[in-house]
């Protein structure tokens, strides 16, 4: 096997095994080309028909291009879309321009999805992160435990050796999988060029701009660049030196801010 043909291999290997061991499992979909690549992954390991549900945490403040490329991939692929929003904090009139970040991201994404956990019963849940994305996400583990108030302890994470993950409900709420650990940004874009991944458009440079990473419009900046085809992208990072996360406003802010955000319950 070459190194993506590897890299997928452990990814599925990890998919079907949490799929095993939490019958009560659903992936966390932020439309962002890492959980897309790991929907696609969601896919090849259960040949074509994913069967546990995706949610979508839904701020209010996503790009249009993300929303219509959701439901568009959503009827393609036949996906059990489950849309989550904390409606109560939205109509209060919480968003990036009222609180502080670490106040917003809380109730409109950590919050949204304690509620889309409790309502459906889950006990786990696929994310797709990767170490190389931050310094915070680089003590994550492949199954990592929350406990009953969601928290993450990032001062006593399970040791994984020898592909043996910790699962066993004990007092933890929840499981977060990660199946993605393994990859880098470079690896993503090569598997998906690979796989012909359909990724959403804001990606792709227009007027000497894009996005790197996507989220809410109010916190996410386009960087310099005129990379417009995957392939362009790929060489474009084989030389950058910029952090891939430099235009997300969380990642402005200090370190502390960020592991607190994950310890709470932040994707």
């Amino acid at each position: 096997m070459d190194h993506l043909d590897q890299l997928e291999s452990k990814s599925i290997y990890i998919i079907r095994e949490a799929y095993y061991r939490f019958k009560d499992i659903a992936m966390l979909w932020s439309v962002g080309k890492d959980s897309t690549t790991l929907l696609w992954l969601c896919r090849k390991a259960f040949f074509g028909k994913v069967p546990f549900p995706i949610i979508h945490i839904d701020t209010g403040y996503k790009f249009p291009e993300m929303y219509e490329f959701r439901d568009r991939l959503a009827r393609e692929w036949g996906l059990n879309l489950i849309v989550g929003r904390n409606e109560e904090k939205i109509k209060e009139g919480m968003g990036p321009f009222k609180g502080s970040k670490l106040e917003c991201c809380t109730e409109l994404k950590t919050n949204a999805l304690k509620q889309v956990i409790a309502k459906y019963g889950l006990k786990a849940i696929l994310l797709g992160i990767r170490r190389d994305e931050h310094g915070i996400r680089a003590k994550e583990r492949y199954f990592s435990p929350r406990d009953t108030q969601f928290k993450w302890n990032y001062e006593d994470q399970p040791a994984e050796i020898w592909d043996q993950y910790k699962s066993k409900v004990e007092e933890e709420e929840h499981f977060r999988i990660h199946p993605l650990l393994h990859f880098t940004e470079l690896d993503v874009w090569e598997y998906v060029k690979r796989e012909n991944i359909p990724i959403v458009e804001l990606y792709f440079a227009k007027d000497g701009k894009r996005f790197r990473s996507i989220g809410c419009v109010p916190c996410c900046s386009p960087i310099e660049s005129n990379a417009s085809s995957v392939d362009e992208i790929i060489e474009e990072l084989k030389i950058s030196k910029t952090p891939e996360r430099a235009g997300r406003a969380q990642d402005k802010e200090d370190t502390y801010t960020m592991q607190k955000l994950r310890a709470l319950g932040y994707m």
